[in-house]
């Protein structure tokens, strides 16, 4: 009982400025203009941090930048004529102002745009990449006792990238890879509230109330620890699967809490990281996240 087995017509253009519009979006024409998911890794539901209010009477528009609409073309949300529609219908923010005029130039190297409430990353050398990590490889880009590190599974990556958190040699499962610092920062630290799921396989029966007492909090000799989510997958009189969600990211955490309630873990996954679940992504591959994806981190992020 692996956990690896459960698993239309142009708007008029008037004077550039933002300005407020009622606290709301404008009219949805169809979907998301983010690309669609790829394979392997999939978003999911729910769970992203509540933005501000958009901002009232502040003029973002910067005479020296570029057309707003050819930027959000550049980033990959479509034509410059869907991208006008998606600024006409008060679906884009800069800055946290909503812009529903086509004259409004912005740096993209200083602006921060949202469509639909989702960030748009403007830099094409940013990358955030997920990897499968197999048990027995541990989470450093360069380990000094000469153990097997994730680094071996981007080594064809021109980028500089570095590990956001880590998974112990023990555990296998999704970690994240990339070259934008303050993303990596902000999905570490726990006060911003990005969740991770675990699969995990205990010894003995596991009885649906001991989730209580691990929502409540375990003592810990670091302090205590406590659970978001249990749901138990399936028991055995020997074993039980059991899936976990937690902020918490100190070390060995779940076996540490498991331990504590008297049913050491067998094996374990991480299954997501916010809104990136693993998938059927094979252990030791990795792929590039799509524009959806990161927008999507970015929003659990605060970004």
């Amino acid at each position: 009982m692996s956990p690896q087995e459960r698993r239309g017509g142009r708007p008029s253009s008037g004077k550039p400025g933002a300005k407020r519009q009622g606290g709301q979006q404008g009219g949805q024409r169809g979907g998301s203009p983010f690309p669609g998911e790829g394979r392997g890794v999939r978003s999911a539901g729910g769970g992203a941090r509540r933005r501000p209010a958009p901002k009232k009477d502040v003029d973002v528009h910067d005479p020296e930048g570029v057309r707003l609409q050819k930027v959000l073309a550049t980033a990959g949300l479509g034509s410059r004529r869907a991208c006008e529609e998606l600024i006409a219908a008060g679906r884009v923010t800069v800055d946290d102002a909503i812009v529903t005029e086509l004259g409004v130039r912005v740096d993209p190297k200083k602006a921060v745009i949202h469509v639909d409430g989702l960030r748009v990353q403007l830099d094409t050398t940013i990358i955030t990449i997920a990897l499968n990590k197999p048990t027995g490889v541990v989470s450093t880009m360069h380990d000094p006792e000469g153990r097997p590190t994730i680094a071996q599974y981007v080594a064809n990556r021109d980028e500089r990238l570095f590990h956001v958190g880590r998974l112990d040699a023990d555990t296998s499962g999704i970690i994240l890879l990339t070259n934008d610092g303050e993303l990596a920062n902000r999905l570490s630290h726990p006060s911003h509230g990005v969740a991770k799921t675990y699969l995990a396989q205990v010894e003995g029966r596991v009885i649906p109330s001991l989730g209580g007492k691990m929502i409540r909090g375990l003592e810990l000799e670091d302090g205590v620890a406590k659970l978001d989510k249990f749901t138990v997958v399936q028991v055995t009189p020997q074993a039980s699967l059991v899936e976990v969600t937690l902020h918490e990211g100190r070390n060995r955490i779940v076996r540490r809490m498991f331990d504590e309630v008297g049913h050491p873990v067998v094996s374990l996954v991480r299954t997501s990281i916010g809104p990136i679940r693993l998938g059927d992504l094979k252990p030791g591959r990795t792929r590039v996240l799509s524009k959806t994806e990161v927008g999507s981190l970015m929003a659990q992020a605060g970004m």
